[in-house]
């Protein structure tokens, strides 16, 4: 999301209600992102709440008003990172499919579980390059940025992880069509 810079350049200088308008704008997206790394809605809260913290506490350290949510959402990944390290949790399939039973199960929800199942086995690099394009719709530089790595090798790490994501979905899909024909 594009912000005003002004607004930003006022939160980096100290004015705490700009920056509470920011968050507030980026707060479900941040929000999103976290719960996706860790599927649970305690520690996606609690990865937001930090995030946040982080935020208020070192907002004066952004250099470029341009690159506010990228740095903003960097602390959001590292946040998660580092909750999944601690927690050095695994998610059970069983949730994806309890989920699954308690949603309607329209193929758009199929899909997207199907999705965010592919994306949670994905290596830590597809995954973040791939939610950041896609999710956030951020453009190869400012993931480059996030990942701190050249762009060159940003579209490597997305045209990798998309076929990967493309192998395990074509597996599940190619499954079903063969299920429904026999």
């Amino acid at each position: 999301m594009q912000h005003d810079e002004e607004t930003i350049s006022a939160a980096i200088r100290g004015d705490r209600l700009a920056l509470q308008l920011l968050l507030k704008a980026e707060k479900e997206k941040l929000y999103r992102m976290a719960y996706t790394y860790v599927k649970n809605e305690e520690d996606a809260l609690e990865i937001f709440q930090q995030t946040v913290l982080q935020a208020i506490e070192s907002v004066h350290q952004v250099k470029e008003p341009a690159y506010f949510s990228t740095w903003l959402t960097r602390i959001c990944i590292n946040k998660a990172l580092a909750i999944i390290k601690k927690n050095k949790k695994l998610i059970v399939m069983d949730e994806v499919e309890e989920r699954r039973t308690e949603n309607d199960a329209s193929a758009d929800i199929a899909q997207q579980l199907d999705v965010e199942k592919a994306l949670d086995v994905l290596p830590e690099k597809y995954k973040t390059a791939l939610m950041l394009r896609f999710y956030r719709d951020f453009t190869v530089k400012q993931i480059a940025e996030v990942m701190g790595c050249p762009e060159g090798t940003v579209k490597t790490i997305i045209h990798r992880g998309l076929a990967l994501l493309k192998k395990d979905l074509k597996g599940v899909y190619a499954d079903e069509r063969q299920r429904d024909f026999n």
